[in-house]
């Protein structure tokens, strides 16, 4: 079931409470004005009730990733009606994985990954490149492609990608098309985020972060960044549209 934030405003009592934790956490984060969180079209989306929100339980389940995917499935249908700063918004039930590392963590957002790309019943979209070492792919499910943006518990120098328990946004493509490097508007907000970020994180932004579409960038290495300016050389997104085509 997806959830707004004024419906969450009107039912807040009646969640669990592991529930009620996720999204305090996460509109603490949004309205943190001492130390302002680097997204600012995320911020706009929450205050302007364009996000949608969804919990699921332990990624580590079978259950969790049918929640997943019926979650994506329906905000798919939706997502262009809730604003241009649209996002999904999942938090998992995670408290048994207290004492994951990070490299745990990323092991786990790509087997979450993985697992819902098995559930996709849409062919892989045109214009999308099915190899995830291209600079024009993106995670895909449903046709609509996505940025995936996974925060986790062990994030610890990279403040920005720390959250209490784990969490996957899922940011539709097109919120893009007016927030890139060929627009006046997407440079001037990518200098705003990008010194936000610094601040925020007290360390330097890590190097995989660059522009959709530039030959040298791979969205995937943007999905899960480590502590450190490290990243993995292979992607471990296995797309199945492959082996059904051939």
């Amino acid at each position: 079931m997806l959830r707004s934030k004024s419906w969450i405003d009107l039912h807040f009592n009646d969640m669990p409470q592991w529930e009620q934790s996720a999204y305090t956490q996460f509109a603490q984060m949004m309205h943190g004005e001492e130390h302002p969180y680097p997204c600012v079209p995320g911020i706009q989306g929450f205050q302007k009730d364009m996000l949608r929100f969804g919990f699921a339980d332990d990624p580590r389940t079978d259950r969790s990733i049918e929640q997943l995917a019926s979650l994506l499935k329906e905000y798919g249908e939706i997502s262009r009606d809730t604003g241009n700063y649209a996002s999904l918004v999942v938090f998992f039930q995670s408290e048994e994985l207290e004492s994951a590392d990070i490299d745990d963590y990323q092991d786990l957002f790509w087997s979450v990954l993985n697992k819902l790309h098995e559930h996709d019943e849409t062919p892989w979209p045109e214009g999308i490149a099915e190899d995830p070492h291209h600079h024009s792919w993106e995670f895909c499910f449903g046709g609509e492609p996505y940025f995936a943006f996974c925060a986790t518990p062990a994030h610890i120098s990279r403040k920005s990608r720390h959250f209490p328990c784990f969490m996957i946004a899922f940011q539709p493509r097109w919120v893009f098309d007016e927030i890139n490097s060929s627009t006046a508007f997407g440079q001037k907000l990518k200098k705003v985020i990008r010194k936000r970020l610094v601040e925020y994180d007290g360390i330097d932004a890590h190097p995989s972060l660059k522009w959709y579409g530039q030959e040298d960038n791979h969205e995937w290495q943007q999905y899960f960044l480590r502590d450190d300016d490290s990243s993995l050389s292979k992607c471990p997104f296995m797309n199945s549209q492959k082996k059904i085509k051939s």
